[in-house]
């Protein structure tokens, strides 16, 4: 069910809001909506992109829906702050007028028939293989053009730090998910 405009502003305002409060220029901390929509609980995405270059400056998320949707995206959002690729330069509070936020929900995450069976340009995917897991949004495939055994390849190399082919080994387990990108809007 696609969101509501107010709740797609609502989710942007979360992420900003949790953004600020963790880096202390915001203490302010918001009132629970009571919008069923953002009441329903999802797995979320949080993304920082800087304006103009659209450079990555954080993406971390979680594929978990036991939280309310709120709720997920104002954890997701404090915690894109501390993206391990970004130590050695991370967002300040100098940043945030720089930045654009996109919040993409997902989905309960279902397991695919084979591992080709997802439409790359719609389908976030979430492969697991002996304890090592990895997520694709379908904002990568939008990004780089990649073809469904590109994407899996890449992430079974970049993500799971294995042989790129481990995707297609029986044992190898691939969950596919939709995604509702909300955003990206200047924070």
């Amino acid at each position: 069910m696609p969101l509501s405009p107010a709740s797609r502003v609502a989710l942007l305002d979360l992420a900003r809001g949790a953004l600020l409060e963790r880096l202390a220029t915001d203490p302010a901390r918001p009132t629970p909506p009571t919008d069923a929509e953002l009441l329903q609980p999802a797995g979320c995405f949080v993304s920082l992109h800087e304006r103009g270059s659209h450079r990555l400056r954080g993406c971390v998320g979680r594929i978990d829906s036991r939280q309310p949707l709120w709720e997920a995206v104002r954890h997701t959002a404090a915690d894109v702050l501390n993206d391990p690729r970004f130590r050695d330069a991370p967002v300040t509070a100098d940043d945030i007028p720089l930045l654009e936020i996109e919040v993409s929900v997902l989905s309960p995450p279902r397991q695919a028939a084979t591992p080709l069976d997802f439409d790359p340009l719609r389908d976030g995917i979430y492969l697991v293989h002996e304890g090592k897991s990895g997520f694709f949004l379908p904002q990568v495939a939008r990004q780089t053009g990649w073809t469904r055994q590109e994407l899996l390849d890449r992430l079974c190399a970049e993500k799971l730090c294995l042989a790129a082919d481990v995707w297609q080994k029986p044992e190898a387990k691939l969950m596919v998910f939709a995604v509702e990108v909300v955003g990206p809007e200047p924070v």
